[in-house]
């Protein structure tokens, strides 16, 4: 600013030499004045319409910000709901011994767990290979096809009676 104002003063005195009548010299002055004070003012108007314009900056980035830490805290809670320990599972099992209901924290690759009521272990079938097999007793079973097989029974022995 300094620099500013020796060229500014700079000028004056070459008006001064320059003009010898009093009149004239601070009629001359005085519209020099008038026209730094506008540009100043135009320039000070601009500087609060820059400083505006950086604070709602800097609020819209602290908005966008903050949507990222809760964006990326979802993210991170899903990755450890899908992926962290994704081969340990919990399960809430019933012990078809005791009927003890209890939860496991168990991996695909076990293959038996022991029920901590009556101790007794319990085989996990994960393929289900043995679908044939169900008794159709299972909490899980929804279409092992013995239900299926049972109720077409039923239908033929009503359509045999009918037909006698």
């Amino acid at each position: 600013m300094s620099k500013l104002r020796e060229e500014f003063n700079a000028i004056l005195a070459k008006i001064e030499e320059r003009i010898t009548d009093e009149e004239e010299l601070n009629f001359v002055k005085q519209q020099i004045l008038d026209i730094s004070m506008l540009y100043m003012n135009e320039l000070d108007k601009v500087m609060d319409l820059s400083e505006r314009r950086v604070n709602q900056v800097v609020e819209n980035q602290r908005a966008l910000d903050k949507k990222q830490q809760e964006i990326e805290k979802a993210i991170s809670n899903m990755e450890r709901e899908l992926f962290v320990g994704e081969e340990d599972y919990d399960f809430e099992i019933v012990c078809p011994y005791c009927n003890h209901e209890f939860v496991s924290d168990i991996g695909s690759d076990v293959k038996e767990v022991e029920c901590p009521e009556c101790h007794n272990t319990i085989e996990l079938d994960w393929n289900q290979e043995n679908e044939e097999e169900c008794s159709g007793h299972c909490g899980s079973c929804g279409g092992c096809g013995h239900e299926e097989e049972i109720e077409d029974d039923k239908e033929e022995q009503t359509q045999e009676d009918d037909d006698m």
